[in-house]
């Protein structure tokens, strides 16, 4: 009999399964980041070879970054596919130690194009979103507390009266505006719980042990005066009309603003009058602010340059600041101020302001150029602090000496809260009165906004991204943000610089002093920490109630 025909099961072909939605996802960021990056170079290398200086145009400086991280992320590729390949070869041959070799060159290739790429962007002119760097500082690392009230200020401009004046800036809403900071920056539900932790942490991480404010231990607010500054011969102040304000509606920090923080040390932090010195060394201390601030606190030290009718004159420790730059060799030295060395704590209380002919911003690292005892501030003989500056030394990684500044530890070491004074910002020294702001939530008024951390590259950084969405000129130019970079980095930055304001010669190099970012986009304003991401900064935004 014919043997049965034996039935065929046509086996079906399983079905291709979708790719997941994370891997489309990164097919096309790869697909976007090589036509970005390709036609970046194109037009990079159209534009520039014809007329190289064309290069350092703005359109081009932003080009730039995103041409030449495709050439290397390219050239990492090809090396990672070109060893790959070799490696499957090595493996059919039985060539196992020499595969393994390939394999690890071929993950090199796309470590290294990788880590480059992230560096060129990182240190390009135009801020890059959400790559922090450096080590957040604080109770909640990295947090910057924002608060905004437009009830704050109530001032229609020069003509106006003077916006220092009590009836145009509110001190109940200023003193309820640092009330609400310091409870954010420390997450306790108490302004005097608030000042408890913050003391106890700064002492925790100065080897203190786990302890507050102690009675009689004093602390020096560094306040910025800027207007007030004057190259005096003693001889010349002949009379108490002598300290008049001479530009009445500069950006100077505001009494209101002092005023408020004073109530918070005396009144919530229980620091004796007495044990607090407020002033700025390089300024005289005006009578119209000195009036405000000692008409309710008159046993409080209010320092300056002369020491005049009541106030205290600024005097030089024997405490050296070290340049870390070779440029300072043969300089006069430095030195702390003395209410500096005897102080326990410092706070920097800043302004929100740009600088447009030297350091593209001036927050509270530039405060501290106000922190030295040069008799005058440009004194010859002297190490010229304007000279690593953006505005003369533009671009990214060099040798800034505002990290020395805020890395010495009679200076940012010292100190135990940053504060910007946001109440009116302005443009220094191009301009003699603040500006209204035209982006959300301001909308034409006045910024009315105080900033505070424990963090100080965390809180510049913010104060920058704030500064560089409102105005598009000094916060812009090229280096403005290379000082923030620096000091995240100061462990091992860009530059190279063994930074170490504290001793004479490369004997300790500082850590990194705070954390470093750039926020998302100017309208939500949020940060690595804001996106869940672990580190970085975190902006904790208060608007008014």
């Amino acid at each position: 009999m014919p043997s049965p025909r034996r039935k065929h099961t046509r086996l079906a072909c399983p079905k291709k399964s979708k790719p997941p939605k994370n891997l489309s996802r990164c097919r096309w960021f790869t697909w976007i980041f090589s036509a970005g990056g390709l036609l970046a170079l194109i037009w990079f290398l159209l534009r520039v070879i014809p007329k190289p200086s064309r290069a350092a145009y703005p359109c081009q400086r932003a080009a730039f970054p995103l041409a030449s991280g495709f050439i290397v992320w390219l050239a990492g590729a090809i090396g990672s596919i070109t060893f790959i390949r070799r490696a499957k070869r090595s493996l059919a041959q039985s060539r196992y130690a020499l595969c393994a070799v390939l394999v690890a060159v071929s993950v090199g290739s796309v470590w290294f194009a990788q880590s480059i790429t992230t560096e060129e962007t990182l240190f390009a002119d135009e801020p890059i979103a959400n790559a922090p760097i450096g080590h957040g500082k604080g109770i909640h690392p990295g947090r910057v507390a924002w608060v905004h009230d437009p009830d704050a200020t109530d001032w229609d401009g020069p003509g106006d009266g003077h916006w220092w004046e009590s009836s145009h800036t509110n001190q109940d809403a200023v003193d309820t505006m640092v009330s609400r900071a310091v409870r954010a920056l420390s997450g306790e539900p108490s302004d005097a719980a608030a000042w408890d932790a913050l003391f106890r942490y700064f002492n925790e991480m100065h080897g203190k042990g786990n302890v507050g404010y102690r009675s009689g231990e004093k602390i020096v607010i560094k306040v910025n005066f800027v207007g007030c500054i004057r190259i005096w011969n003693k001889s010349t102040v002949a009379t108490i009309e002598d300290y008049n304000l001479k530009n009445l509606d500069y950006m100077n920090t505001s009494p209101q603003m002092i005023i408020a923080l004073l109530r918070q040390l005396v009144n919530e932090a229980g620091v004796n009058e007495s044990d607090i010195t407020v002033g700025d060394t390089l300024c005289y201390f005006p009578n119209e602010f000195y009036n405000m601030c000692h008409g309710q606190f008159p046993n409080v030290r209010y320092l300056e340059y002369l020491g005049r009718f009541g106030r205290t004159a600024a005097k030089p420790s024997p405490v050296p600041l070290y340049w870390s730059t070779p440029d300072a060799a043969g300089t006069t030295t430095d030195y702390v101020p003395a209410s500096y060395v005897e102080a326990e704590y410092l706070i920097n209380l800043a302004n929100l302001k740009s600088h447009n002919d030297a350091a593209g911003v001036t927050l509270c690292a530039k405060n501290h150029y106000g922190s030295l005892v040069r008799k005058p501030a440009r004194a010859p003989g002297y190490y010229d602090l304007h000279k690593d500056l953006p505005f003369t030394t533009p671009g990214m990684g060099h040798y800034r000496p505002l990290v020395d500044l805020i890395g010495h530890k009679h200076l940012g070491g010292k100190t135990l809260l940053y504060l910007i004074d946001g109440l009116y910002a302005g443009k220094h020294a191009k301009e003699r009165a603040p500006r209204k702001w035209n982006s959300p939530p301001f909308d034409g008024d006045w910024s009315s906004s105080l900033f505070v951390s424990q963090d100080p590259v965390a809180i510049d950084a913010v104060g920058f991204d704030f500064l560089w969405a409102e105005w598009d000129d000094a916060p812009h130019q090229s280096g403005t943000n290379d000082y923030l970079i620096e000091a995240a980095l100061a462990d091992n930055p860009r530059s190279g610089t063994f930074y170490d304001p504290d001793h004479k010669g490369n004997v300790t190099r500082l850590a990194s002093l705070g954390a470093y970012e750039h926020w998302n986009n100017p309208t939500d304003r949020q940060y690595s920490r804001n996106l869940g991401m672990g580190k970085g900064i975190e902006l904790v935004k208060l608007n008014a109630k």
